[in-house]
């Protein structure tokens, strides 16, 4: 027998699906906001992760900023100290310029001429002085470039000043430093002579090394042997001076 159902159940079925909607709905939402507030706390953390990158990577610049300016002060200081070598090294190798410079200036003046002034700047020297006449300061200039530490003489001015002295005419030159070949052979004889003195001290020391090889070999075999080591001939010192006592009895003959 057909069962007729006479009840709204369309009505109750819509409600249903509406109940079910509003359902999945709202566990739709609370799952957005989950995953709202896990996506932020993710990038909170990543964003104080790279914050303590920053702040460790800030202090490591600033020691690195402070290990680059003590080396920029280590290569001022180091500059200082080059340019202190270089004119210390500068100074010894001309120490022996200005002696020979200023016997070069007594021998070069003629006697109708006189200095006033002299500046070294360098490898050239600017002179200032006084003469009797303009052939005067031609006869220095010549004495000047004839000299062995003074080289080429430029004349920067000469004026008579109409004085009463017995030297009106002033003058003023620029003259070139030479370093004559001489000074240089100077230099190597006197590494010669020093290597001439050290050579009798080697020959004592060998004497000695013989006369200790023979004295082991006669302990070892109670006879006197022959030392292997060949020994030099003590030459005396020519190049040592002779000493006072000698040049007192010399005098004394």
């Amino acid at each position: 027998m057909a069962h007729i159902n006479l009840l709204p159940w369309r009505a109750g079925r819509r409600k249903q699906r509406e109940r079910e909607f509003f359902m999945q709905l709202g566990a739709a939402f609370v799952a957005g906001i989950l995953c709202v507030l896990v996506w932020s706390f993710w990038m909170g953390m990543r964003i104080d992760n790279q914050n303590e990158r920053n702040a460790y990577l800030q202090g490591e610049i600033k020691q690195v900023d402070v290990k680059i300016a003590k080396i920029n002060d280590l290569e001022k200081v180091r500059s200082r100290l080059l340019a202190r070598k270089q004119i210390i090294e500068q100074l010894q190798a001309n120490r022996s310029q200005m002696v020979h410079l200023f016997d070069e200036l007594v021998k070069t003046i003629p006697a109708s001429a006189r200095l006033t002034a002299l500046k070294q700047s360098g490898q050239s020297m600017t002179l200032r002085g006084v003469a009797q006449s303009n052939a005067s300061v031609a006869d220095y200039m010549r004495n000047i470039e004839a000299s062995p530490w003074m080289g080429r003489a430029d004349l920067s001015k000469t004026e008579n000043t109409h004085d009463s002295s017995r030297m009106p005419y002033s003058f003023g030159l620029t003259v070139a430093l030479n370093r004559p070949k001489q000074d240089d052979a100077g230099k190597a004889a006197a590494a010669g002579q020093g290597a001439a003195s050290v050579q009798p001290a080697v020959s004592a020391a060998k004497a000695a090394v013989a006369k200790a090889a023979a004295v082991s070999v006669k302990a070892a075999t109670g006879k006197p042997g022959k030392p292997s080591v060949s020994v030099a001939p003590v030459e005396p010192d020519k190049s040592t001076p002779p000493t006072r006592s000698a040049v007192v009895k010399g005098g004394a003959k």
